[in-house]
């Protein structure tokens, strides 16, 4: 699962965030739930991340990545479900909640065989609907079977911590 994370924050570099050799010092984490909030010496942004394991799904591993900016959002997903065969190549799927529809054929990258990464412009809509969900789901074009549900309880509450990291994180 470490292993999944870390892959997860590296990818999250989208927003301009420098990776140092020297490993991850953090300057600031906080908890809510089982979501990890945290901002590293090295990277310009905070990041809320959750990984767990599904029970119903083989015991797989499920992560997920979400920071943000004034610009723009990026949103991570892990599923070692997945075999994505090349990296850099551009997926478009439908990214809704358990409620709403958040956007249609949305681009998303493939940054590893079981890692995919949205970049959206930011729009407070999008952080809206995320933090009322209790899942999120990404359904692929003409592919149910690498389609995807994650599970983000209290992601309200990850989400206000998240704005409150990155207000604080000078």
């Amino acid at each position: 699962m470490r292993r999944f994370l870390l892959a997860a924050l590296l990818s999250a570099g989208a927003l301009g965030v420098a990776i140092s050799s020297t490993g991850s010092a953090l300057a600031q984490q906080s908890r809510v739930g089982d979501w990890t909030i945290e901002k590293r010496a090295q990277d310009t942004h905070c990041n809320a991340s959750r990984g767990y394991k599904d029970k119903e799904d083989e015991n797989r591993d499920y992560v997920i990545v979400i920071t943000y900016s004034e610009k723009a959002i990026v949103i991570v997903m892990i599923y070692d479900g997945w075999e994505w065969d090349k990296v850099g190549e551009i997926l478009r799927a439908d990214l809704g909640t358990d409620d709403a529809d958040i956007m249609k054929k949305a681009k998303w990258e493939v940054m590893d065989k079981t890692t995919v990464r949205g970049i959206f412009e930011y729009d407070q809509s999008i952080m809206d609907r995320l933090s009322k969900a209790k899942r999120l789901s990404l359904d692929f074009e003409d592919d149910d079977e690498d389609s995807i549900e994650m599970q983000i309880p209290r992601a309200g509450e990850a989400l206000a911590a998240l704005k409150f990291c990155e207000e604080n994180r000078k």
